[in-house]
């Protein structure tokens, strides 16, 4: 199976920012102006970003642990290897999105609004946000929300080879994407204007695609 990089994730959370900042930034917006007058917003923000990294985390060791069970099927199709392949083209999508050149992903996004249907009233259970514990219980729900960069890399978890590796890979992308998202809950007017330009924007997206070509051409023996 070709071998899969915790740092690859990483780095596409962390890169693709100008998407996670699209997705849920207004979310972290409008809970850094709810918040409580004499609490320190980053705890709050910090509980809100922990439960959705949480969220992640657990998506991917549940498809993990699926995509382990692909390789009772090993002799008989390269299930690992077609999902591998599949979440690098995945990337490749989210690349040329996030740099305004394609925008088929948002098809993909649509996709996963069902289950989003079902657990956005849950949300405003906890709205407004009056305490650390409220605030993590909306990032866990808030964690599902439908989103192309978290799709690819629950693929990549898929074909990880087990629950263990695809709760660490899903891990290490969710601590990537918090420095943007955690960036945008205090200082949100002047990245939304960085993350908007769109010389940022297209280097960012060909950075994810180069990713995804990078999967691509190990997967063909390239590298």
């Amino acid at each position: 199976m070709v071998e899969l990089s915790y740092l690859s994730a990483f780095l596409v959370g962390l890169l693709g920012g100008t998407h996670c900042v699209a997705m849920c930034g207004g979310i972290v917006g409008a809970l850094s102006m709810q918040l409580p007058g004499q609490s320190a917003p980053w705890r709050f923000l910090l509980g809100y970003n922990a439960g959705r990294v949480v969220s992640y985390t657990g998506g991917g060791v549940l498809a993990g642990a699926v995509g382990s069970g692909s390789y009772l099927l090993a002799g008989v199709l390269p299930v690992q290897q077609l999902l591998y392949g599949f979440a690098s083209l995945l990337l490749v999508a989210l690349g040329l999105y996030l740099a305004g050149i394609w925008h088929a992903v948002v098809y993909i996004e649509r996709a996963g609004g069902w289950l989003w249907k079902r657990l956005q009233p849950y949300t405003k259970r906890f709205l407004p946000v009056r305490s650390v514990s409220q605030a993590f219980s909306l990032g866990l729900l808030w964690g599902w929300l439908p989103c192309g960069l978290v799709y690819s890399v629950l693929v990549l978890a898929l074909a990880s080879g087990g629950a263990v590796q695809g709760g660490t890979l899903m891990l290490a992308f969710g601590l990537g994407t918090l420095p943007n998202l955690l960036a945008m809950g205090l200082f949100a007017r002047q990245l939304k204007a960085f993350m908007q330009n769109k010389a940022v924007r297209t280097a960012a997206g060909l950075v994810v695609a180069g990713f995804g070509v990078w999967g691509l051409m190990r997967l063909a023996g390239v590298l």
